[in-house]
């Protein structure tokens, strides 16, 4: 299935109006992106798990088509934002995907709302809180993109170096340039907004996320460098039984990096939690 299979439906939550890529038929399955991507993101997956799975690709707020931001925000609301888009699809529980935010927003979910949740696919995340160097380079780019009138021009190589790995960037020209479309078309200010929730004012979750007792798959990228290996497998050694995984040739969006590696993670993982 092709992305033109899914259906566009929208959802009145706590953070807006939140723009769902809906597709396929069986269990639900809801994916969440990294801050500045949308649910295209996650492309390579819902390609293939339509056949088995209702998969719902999330606009996570304030990007793609969900409304704009006006302020920051809670990951607890980000976690209500998935318990609204559950009661919209007149669903009990899905199975939760997400990548960097939305890894994070997937372990505090799952910490907050048990009986929602069936497993959980947390990649290239964190439960811990930014440290100065990460928020003195985010609050730069943030400062930098307001004055530019968003992501463009020098600040394109930035973000590009932090999400993608040398694999990607010397072999991969589709995944660089659907990143750079994708950062370009971020609204600025819905932007900063996202980035000061999610990298200044991150919470230490590693508390939250013992609590977790859903089998949670924990993904990291060899290459990353937001999240390097060692921050990543803190996160999952957070979380009661978890599973942790690295994959060698990946960054920060290995869904888009690796599609078909990631695909056989979640598919045995699934195998082994029925």
């Amino acid at each position: 299935m092709s992305l033109d299979g899914l259906q566009d439906r929208y959802v009145d939550t706590v953070l807006g109006r939140i723009r769902l890529r809906v597709g396929g038929s069986g269990p639900v399955m809801v994916f969440w992106p990294s801050l500045m991507m949308d649910g295209t993101l996650w492309s390579g997956q819902a390609t293939h798990f339509a056949d088995r799975f209702q998969v719902v690709l999330v606009d996570p707020p304030g990007h793609g088509d969900s409304t704009p931001l006006t302020g920051p925000f809670s990951f607890e609301q980000c976690a209500q934002v998935i318990n609204e888009i559950l009661d919209d699809l007149g669903v009990g529980k899905a199975h939760l995907v997400g990548n960097s935010w939305g890894g994070m927003i997937g372990g505090t979910f799952a910490a907050l709302h048990p009986d929602r949740i069936g497993v959980a696919v947390l990649m290239n995340a964190t439960a811990s809180p930014a440290g100065l160097r990460q928020k003195v380079e985010y609050g730069v780019l943030t400062r930098s993109a307001q004055l530019l009138g968003g992501v463009r021009g020098p600040l394109v190589r930035p973000v590009i170096d932090a999400f993608l790995g040398p694999t990607a960037k010397q072999e991969k020209p589709e995944v660089v340039a659907a990143v750079n479309d994708s950062v370009r078309r971020v609204d600025i200010t819905s932007g900063r907004h996202a980035v000061t929730s999610v990298v200044p004012r991150r919470p230490d979750q590693r508390g939250l996320f013992a609590r977790i007792r859903t089998p949670v798959l924990v993904v990291a990228g060899a290459e990353d460098a937001t999240f390097p290996v060692a921050e990543t497998e803190e996160m999952a050694d957070s979380i009661p039984g978890a599973r942790f995984v690295v994959l060698e040739q990946s960054a920060h969006l290995a869904a888009l990096e690796s599609p078909a590696e990631v695909n056989a993670l979640i598919d045995d993982f699934l195998a082994d939690n029925p």
